[in-house]
């Protein structure tokens, strides 16, 4: 039955593929619809996009184990920061001046606002380096899901989501991208509030109440405001996760992609509810573990909590659940897997390739989407690190980079060409090298990540400041005497 649902549900997708296929003649149409979204798929497409397997399978797990029902600030910070507010600050702002730049990327945005082309190509190399690992991520959480709820061994799946990511995308693009989204949003939150109302009413919980006083019995940690971990760590999360968004190349892809200016109230709304019900699900339900398990489950003789999520799927909830919890985890990666491929194969083929290539460049752009899903897979069969980890070390190195130069470009004019550069390097360089120096240590890399984010702010305007006065200085001490006086 679950493989007679599941095909069911893959033909599905490649149906969507195959009619979108039909509406996409122009790069314009493959990477953005042809900027002729309405609000509920932006929405749902900004939702699925921002939270995909490695929030319930790697997240909800690790963090919801090790914080208790401190996890639920990740809840307030992803609802507030990275929807609420991320829309009502940079959406309207984004279509207005990228549209009005001619600007259908990450990397020609920043390009033709700082006046600066090699940012372009720099841009382009860093959203296609370091997107890999987080796309791996996915896959390899998703694949552990089939794993253990169908039997599907790892690698079989592994080839089975990366085929089927490829023909729908490679198919129909964004477009296909955004009507998927719509239908599989529509299974996150039907899915995660059976999932949350069916734990609730089960005796290990005995309702929300029940749970808290149950929680401070296997330990009083994990009911505190700040959980067993600490502040520090808790804060990386919380930052990493909410304000991530903001400087990510496929998030702000969705602002690009918006009809009109009307639309974004209503998606704004609909975004920030879809936050709350999938975030509040996926760790809720991860801080309930401690309540069905006494350790996590093992890998090759290690304690795994990021598998934690899958076994109790399997375990407690009913049979038929497990296959829609299947199609939820299976929904909400595809989303993410197509935003990571379409975003990092337009790095290459809009942003890098020579001009002589772009009567190709749609043909280019759906051979660089296979590159990219390929990439990924050698990481993802390698299972070289916790899928955490990899989620972090790649949102601190691409949103380190872009957060700082992409929003004081969309807000101040004072910001230039010297800050922009350097608030980079900076951004990046810390959280590579720092990750690094700690030897890619999964309870510090997220606080790297967070401070890779942040200091770029400081950086930028600083830069700016004073390039701009040295400029002033050196202008004046050109000018003729006379002219002085």
């Amino acid at each position: 039955m679950k493989i007679l649902v599941l095909a069911a549900y893959i033909v599905l997708m490649l149906g969507v593929g195959f009619y979108s296929m039909k509406k996409t003649k122009t790069v314009g149409d493959f990477f953005l619809a042809n900027r002729s979204l309405g609000p509920w798929v932006s929405a749902f497409a900004y939702g699925t996009t921002y939270f995909s397997a490695v929030l319930f399978i790697g997240y909800a797990g690790r963090i919801g184990w090790g914080f208790g029902l401190s996890s639920l600030w990740i809840v307030v910070g992803n609802t507030l920061l990275g929807s609420l507010l991320s829309w009502l600050i940079l959406a309207r702002r984004t279509r207005l001046l990228t549209e009005e730049l001619q600007a259908m990327t990450m990397p020609e945005f920043l390009s033709a606002r700082y006046e600066a082309p090699f940012l372009k190509s720099l841009s382009a190399l860093i959203i296609f380096i370091f997107l890999v690992p987080y796309s791996a991520s996915v896959y390899m959480g998703l694949s552990y899901l089939f794993d253990v709820v169908m039997g599907i061994p790892y690698e079989w799946a592994l080839l089975l989501i990366a085929a089927l990511t490829g023909i729908y995308l490679v198919m129909g693009g964004y477009f296909a991208v955004s009507i998927s989204d719509l239908i599989q949003g529509s299974v996150m939150v039907f899915g995660v509030i059976f999932l949350i109302f069916y734990l609730l009413v089960q005796p290990e919980v005995g309702g929300f109440s029940q749970a808290i006083t149950r929680l401070r019995e296997v330990d009083p940690g994990l009911v505190k405001a700040v959980g067993p971990p600490g502040f520090w760590p808790l804060f990386g999360l919380v930052v990493l996760t909410s304000l991530g968004p903001w400087g990510l190349p496929q998030m702000i892809q969705k602002f690009y992609a918006l009809k009109n200016e009307r639309v974004i109230l209503t998606a704004t709304i609909v975004a920030t509810l879809f936050a709350l019900i999938c975030t509040f699900g996926a760790y809720f339900t991860g801080s309930l573990t401690h309540l069905f398990f006494e350790e996590p489950p093992l890998v090759n003789g290690v304690s795994d909590p990021e598998l934690l999520v899958p076994n109790l799927i399997v375990q407690v909830m009913p049979s038929a659940f497990t296959l829609l919890f299947l199609l939820l985890i299976f929904s909400a990666s595809m989303s993410t897997l197509s935003s990571l491929v379409l975003v990092s194969s337009s790095a290459i083929v809009i942003d890098l390739l020579p001009s002589r290539y772009q009567k190709h460049s749609l043909l280019l752009m759906r051979l660089f989407c296979v590159v990219f899903i390929l990439c990924s897979l050698v990481i993802a069969f390698s299972r070289s690190t916790f899928i955490v980890n990899l989620m972090s070390i790649s949102w601190g190195a691409t949103a380190g980079s872009f957060l700082a130069p992409y929003l004081y470009g969309l807000f101040w004019k004072g910001a230039n060409r010297a800050g922009a550069t350097v608030s980079m390097l900076v951004g990046l360089g810390m959280s590579v090298i720092l990750s690094w120096y700690y030897g890619f240590n999964s309870e510090v890399v997220p606080l790297i990540g967070s401070f890779s984010m942040l200091v770029p702010l400081l950086v930028l305007p600083i830069v700016s400041v004073l390039q701009t006065m040295a400029v002033q200085k050196l202008n004046v001490r050109k000018q003729p005497a006379a002219l002085k006086d």
